[in-house]
C-alpha cells in the first residue's frame, strides 16, 4: 500500500509540474503572430490590385463581409484592393506570449483572466465546440498592442456628413492620448507604471482643440485591471469650466452629436464583462489594411505643419475613406449587450486574426436591425511616419461610421504618433482635466 501511495503522489507531481501540458505551445504564438508565413489567402477569380465594384461583387460575395457587399452592390462605394502584407507586431509582445507558455493565462468562470502578466492571453486557434471561444479572443483584443503602450492621435479630424447629400457640416479636431498602465512589454516601466495605487490598465484623454464652441472640451477614461469593476470617466466641459464624472449610461450616447458612443472607441471600449461573446467562425474576408504612404489619392484640404497627408474621403456622401483592403485571415465574433437598456443589442466584429484589432463591424440596434457599419482602416507602420517604423502597430489611420438608419457618417482622420513623449502620465489625471482647462 505505502509503494502504491508513493507511485500516486510521483505521478501527481509528474502530472502538475513538469508534465504539466501547456495550453499553447510555441508553434501556436507563431502560427498567431505570422499567419501569412508560408502562404497567403486565396480566393478564385481573385487577383490583388482588382476594384471591386457594383459590376463584379457578386463574384466576390464570399470574402465580403454582408454589410460591405451590400454597400459595394447598391453603388454607394468601390473596394481597391493590394497584395497581403504581413503587420507584425512588435517582437516584445511576441515575447511575452511565448514567455507564459509554461504558465499560462487561465480564464476563470466569471469570465474574467487569471495569472495574466502580457502578450496575447489565448494564441490558440479558437475551438467552435470551447462556449468560451468568443470571450477568448475578445480578450486578445483587450489585452492587444492597439496602440502599443502609448501613443497619440495628434491631430485627429472628425468629419459629420450627410450621407444622402454628401454636406460636409462640420469638422472637430482632436487629440487623443492613449497609456497603458499595466502589462507593458515595450517601453520603461515594464510590465507596469508604479505608483499605481488604483491598478488601473488603461487611460484615454481626448481634448477638443476646434470649433471655437467646443475647445478646450476633455474627456479622461480610466479602465481597471479588474474587468467586473466598472471604468471612471470625466468630462471637462470647456464653456463651463468643470469637470463632471460622467454616469454610466452617457458612454453609450452619441459623442459630441457622432455616429460614435464612448463605447465604440478604437472598434470596442468597453469592459469585456459588459457582453456575451460568441465566436462565430474564422474567414478569409476582405479587411481594410493598408500603406498609408503609398496611398495614391491622400487628402489635400488639410495642411499639416510637416507635410503629412490624411487620408481622403468619397464615395456616397464623402463617408468612404479611399484606402485599400486585403484579404485577410478573421476571427468573427458576435456580442450581444447584457444590460438589456443598452441602445444596441448586438456587436458583429471581424476581428483581424494577426493584429487583434477590430477594422469592420456591424451595430444592430434593440430590435435587431442593422443600425451602423465600422470601418477602422489600418496602416502597416513600415509606410507611415518615421517614428512609427520600428513601432510594431498597426496604426489606426482612418474611420468610417454610418448610420444606415439616419442616413449620416461620421468620419476620421488620423496623424497617429507612437511616442511616449505625448503622454506622459500627469496627462491622464483629473487634474489635468482642470489645469488645462484654465
Amino acid at each position: 500500500m505505502k509503494i502504491n501511495t508513493l507511485l500516486l503522489i510521483s505521478l501527481m507531481i509528474l502530472v502538475f509540474t513538469n508534465g504539466a501540458k501547456a495550453d499553447y505551445t510555441e508553434a501556436d504564438v507563431d502560427n498567431s503572430f505570422y499567419p501569412y508565413k508560408n502562404s497567403t489567402p486565396e480566393f478564385t477569380g481573385y487577383e490583388p490590385g482588382l476594384t471591386i465594384n457594383q459590376k463584379n461583387v457578386d463574384q466576390f460575395k464570399d470574402i465580403l463581409d454582408p454589410a460591405m457587399y451590400k454597400l459595394i452592390k447598391d453603388g454607394a462605394t468601390k473596394m481597391d484592393t493590394m497584395a497581403t502584407d504581413s503587420f507584425d507586431l512588435h517582437p516584445n509582445y511576441v515575447k511575452a506570449t511565448k514567455n507564459a507558455i509554461n504558465n499560462p493565462p487561465t480564464l476563470k468562470e466569471d469570465g474574467t483572466i487569471a495569472n495574466y502578466i502580457a502578450g496575447r492571453p489565448f494564441p490558440s486557434e479558437p475551438d467552435a465546440s470551447d462556449s468560451s471561444a468568443g470571450t477568448k479572443l475578445i480578450w486578445n483584443y483587450q489585452y492587444g498592442y492597439n496602440w502599443g503602450d502609448n501613443a497619440a492621435i495628434y491631430p485627429f479630424y472628425w468629419g459629420y456628413r450627410n450621407y444622402k447629400t454628401g454636406k460636409l457640416e462640420r469638422t472637430l479636431k482632436f487629440n487623443f492620448h492613449f497609456l497603458n498602465w499595466a502589462h507593458r512589454v515595450n517601453q520603461d516601466p515594464v510590465p507596469e507604471i508604479t505608483p499605481n495605487p488604483s491598478k488601473l490598465f488603461r487611460s484615454i484623454y481626448v481634448q477638443v482643440l476646434e470649433p471655437f464652441d467646443l475647445a478646450n472640451t476633455q474627456l479622461l477614461i480610466h479602465r481597471y485591471q479588474n474587468d467586473l469593476k466598472r471604468d471612471d470617466a470625466w468630462l471637462y466641459l470647456g464653456f463651463q469650466r468643470r469637470v463632471r464624472r460622467l454616469a454610466t449610461g452617457q458612454v453609450t450616447d452619441s459623442f459630441l452629436g457622432s455616429e460614435l458612443m464612448i463605447e465604440d472607441f478604437e472598434g470596442y471600449n468597453g469592459r469585456v464583462s459588459d457582453y456575451n461573446w460568441k465566436y462565430l467562425e474564422t474567414k478569409n474576408i476582405m479587411l481594410p489594411f493598408y500603406r498609408h504612404n503609398e496611398l495614391p489619392n491622400l487628402a489635400t484640404n488639410i495642411k499639416d505643419k510637416d507635410g503629412y497627408q490624411f487620408v481622403d474621403f468619397g464615395g456616397q456622401g464623402g463617408c468612404f475613406p479611399k484606402i485599400k483592403w486585403q484579404l485577410r485571415k478573421s476571427y468573427i465574433i458576435e456580442g450581444t449587450a447584457k444590460d438589456s437598456g443598452h441602445p444596441l443589442s448586438k456587436r458583429l466584429m471581424y476581428l483581424d486574426a494577426q493584429t487583434f484589432t477590430i477594422p469592420r463591424q456591424v451595430m444592430y440596434d434593440r430590435k435587431g436591425d442593422i443600425w451602423k457599419t465600422f470601418i477602422i482602416g489600418q496602416a502597416n507602420p513600415l509606410y507611415h511616419l518615421p517614428k512609427n517604423k520600428n513601432s510594431g502597430v498597426s496604426i489606426d489611420d482612418s474611420f468610417m461610421a454610418l448610420d444606415v438608419q439616419a442616413g449620416h457618417c461620421t468620419t476620421g482622420q488620423f496623424k497617429g504618433q507612437v511616442d511616449p513623449k505625448l503622454n506622459p502620465t500627469s496627462k491622464f489625471t483629473v487634474q489635468n482635466l482642470r489645469k488645462s482647462g484654465k
